[in-house]
């Protein structure tokens, strides 16, 4: 990683119709592109998020082809920028569920990396109840890559309870955490889990976020951020859509570790 590059998170009020999506979605990476942004995150599910959790199902994709695959290489391709996907159903050997699908695609529209949401969400909440392993396979492989704007790990949503997770990976200098916490779960753990994984791991954490009221009755928290290594939290969008970008450094990740080598210190494996 080297040098200065702007990083900017998307926040997105996602329905249960596609095109729609894909056509804010698109709308709003070249906001962030055309504000200097050279790496845009996309939240979870930002593609579909329907009125019931089997909707989904219904607009599953093939490994490598389908409309949501295309969108995102094409918004890559012409904003010029690194993108992460949020996720995507994608195709299982299930018939009956799908893969939560996290795809980063480069500056040049090439697909980079694939990573499939680990952990499934369960909720037994007096307001709401949730448990994503009705229609979702979890993954069950980690994914970090190296690109020109430094080494990404790749996390979603529930992924943020899990910091085995992250320290799985080794050093990253910037996690992504597309997500699309609950109303109730968002206000008592999102900001503290956020900012906990950025100081643990000593990096950057990209954290894009559903914020609003969805058809179907449905709330999520928004609240996308950036927080730098010290967790601090650099940018902010509390509800609504919109785009978040904040300046990654390498120099502050350096000087975060070289202070506080916590990353060095580390007595059990």
């Amino acid at each position: 990683m080297g040098g200065r590059v702007l990083f900017a998170a998307v926040q997105m009020v996602s329905g249960p119709e596609v095109a729609p999506n894909l056509a804010s979605a698109g709308r709003l990476v070249a906001a962030a592109a055309a504000a200097g942004a050279k790496v845009v995150a996309l939240p979870e599910n930002f593609a579909v998020l329907g009125r019931h959790e089997r909707d989904k199902l219904a607009v599953r994709e093939a490994e490598g082809a389908g409309p949501i695959q295309d969108f995102l290489a094409r918004a890559s391709r012409e904003n010029r920028v690194w993108l992460v996907g949020g996720t995507m159903p994608m195709a299982c050997a299930d018939p009956d569920r799908a893969r939560a699908a996290c795809l980063v695609y480069d500056d040049a529209g090439r697909r980079a990396a694939r990573y499939d949401k680990r952990h499934m969400f369960r909720l037994d909440h007096a307001s709401e109840s949730h448990d994503e392993r009705r229609t979702l396979e979890p993954g069950d492989t980690s994914v970090a890559l190296d690109t020109p704007h430094g080494r990404f790990g790749l996390s979603v949503c529930y992924d943020l309870r899990f910091p085995e997770l992250y320290r799985e990976a080794g050093r990253v200098d910037a996690w992504f955490v597309p997500s699309a916490f609950t109303a109730v779960t968002g206000a008592a753990h999102w900001e503290t889990l956020v900012r906990a994984r950025a100081i643990e791991n000593q990096c950057y954490v990209i954290a894009p976020a559903q914020g609003g009221a969805h058809p179907g009755g449905r709330r999520t928290h928004g609240h996308s951020m950036i927080v730098d290594p010290w967790g601090e939290v650099l940018a902010r969008q509390p509800e609504g859509e919109g785009v978040v970008i904040a300046e990654v450094d390498s120099a502050r990740l350096e000087e975060v570790r070289k202070s506080l080598p916590a990353l060095e210190h580390r007595a059990i494996p």
